[in-house]
């Protein structure tokens, strides 16, 4: 295999290219509803299918050469780099859980947090936290599994309650001055961070008023049931130091390994844990993870292939065909990154990949650069915060075991930011930036 000869190859736009991304949709989330079961296919199967499907109609190339291009793919650093999330996070879940760090943050929660105000607690919680760290993974991994013990224990509907997390966290990752998103943005379409988080928050706020006012209303009257417990501070500690080194804004990957350890400490000096017990705990939940992470590697390598074979630059040159007006141009950027990450499963690439061309189609029909930015930004987290296959989804609906679809019909914030993007193209909203 001769890698110098992979990659320069250069497909012509193709619509078939991107035939192994319906064929996983028909497979996965077509057949799940059609037979009204989320768990009838699992998610490993479809990926597998649609992934030898994509090699199989990959032209130019030796059966070698494709298994390397599809390898290549799913070896990319932020592949890999999500990889190493799942693992460390899985290994700090199952500890945190076998130290009763879970059960004690729950008690904790129930005790202060009125049951009136448990949901949209939980939403401003995740909101805060996410715009804090920049991050809606991170946000994901601090906050699901307290949430999926509260469901649990008090009988709410799991996938409801975790979609309030999900949503939330969705919220810093497309306003936080650290997201790798805002960043992308901002560089690609050549504006200041600050002028584009103007844009953006008149833009999503009155979606986040709207969910949090729906929020306050279906948890008004409610009672949550529970039983009074005596507060294990100690036990609540993992969790804190989890948010609190993501508040300050240390890499995802230190928090986990600093939560891990908290995990140890805390379980030898309350004796509820031993050291060879917490060494199986972080095994048990690192190879818990093994679903997540060969979706991740399967995903990758199927997109890589799509990327290959032109599929994203048949979609590049479909929406750029007929563009008309400014609000043309804006749809064509909006539709131009929602699709690309539907075809990468990572927003931050979405961005990066139709950034430069995002900008051009903004300079010729005279688009403000600080709109453009924001609906990069916007469509690519409304996109990211639903598609079943992204790290965000993934990773929540492992943390509650629940099947990705499951969670989407519950996903109130994505679809708000969605409605109010597409009324600010249509409405010229902000008129300052449109």
């Amino acid at each position: 295999m001769k890698l110098n000869k992979i990659t320069p190859i250069k497909k012509k736009p193709s619509l078939w290219a991107l035939s192994p991304l319906f064929v996983f949709l028909c497979l996965y989330l077509v057949t799940s509803l059609l037979v009204n079961d989320f768990y009838k296919v699992p998610i490993t199967v479809a990926f597998l299918i649609s992934s030898i499907y994509a090699i199989g109609i990959t032209h130019g190339l030796s059966i070698n050469d494709r298994v390397m291009q599809f390898s290549m793919g799913a070896a990319n650093k932020n592949v890999m780099l999500m990889i190493w999330i799942f693992i460390l996070a899985g290994a700090f879940a199952q500890s945190a859980k076998d130290i009763g760090a879970i059960d004690a943050t729950v008690n904790l929660t129930l005790q202060f947090l009125p049951g009136n105000l448990l949901l949209a607690g939980f939403f401003l919680a995740a909101c805060f936290i996410s715009l804090s760290i920049g991050t809606s993974v991170g946000t994901v991994v601090a906050l699901v599994p307290v949430i999926a013990g509260i469901a649990e224990k008090t009988g709410m509907d799991m996938a409801f309650m975790t979609a309030i997390v999900v949503g939330g966290a969705f919220f810093g990752d497309n306003l936080s001055f650290i997201s790798d998103t805002t960043i992308a943005a901002t560089r690609t379409q050549g504006c200041a961070m600050k002028d584009k988080f103007k844009v953006n928050f008149r833009i999503v706020l009155p979606a986040a008023l709207l969910v949090l006012g729906y929020y306050v209303y279906r948890g008004f009257g409610m009672e949550v049931p529970h039983e009074s417990y005596p507060i294990e501070w100690l036990k609540v500690l993992p969790y804190l130091v989890v948010l609190v080194t993501a508040f300050i804004g240390l890499n995802v990957a230190i928090v986990l390994v600093l939560g891990i350890l908290s995990t140890g400490l805390v379980g030898l000096c309350t004796g509820s844990i031993g050291v060879f017990d917490w060494f199986s705990s972080m095994g048990n939940g690192m190879t818990g993870m093994g679903e997540l992470i060969i979706v991740t590697l399967l995903a990758g390598g199927m997109l890589e292939l799509i990327r290959f074979n032109g599929g994203v630059d048949y979609i590049i040159q479909l929406l750029t065909r007929k563009i008309n007006g400014k609000r043309g141009a804006e749809l064509c950027i909006g539709a131009l990154v929602a699709i690309a990450n539907v075809c990468t499963a990572n927003n931050t690439i979405a961005i990066i990949t139709v950034g430069p061309l995002a900008n051009e189609i903004a300079t010729k029909y005279q688009v403000d650069k600080r709109k453009s930015a924001s609906i990069l930004d916007t469509f690519s987290c409304v996109v990211q915060g639903m598609i079943p296959y992204g790290a965000q989804m993934l990773m929540a609906a492992k943390l509650a075991s629940l099947s990705p679809l499951s969670i989407i019909e519950y996903l109130y914030y994505p679809m708000g930011i969605l409605v109010m993007s597409l009324f600010s193209i249509m409405a010229r909203w902000p008129k300052k930036y449109s």
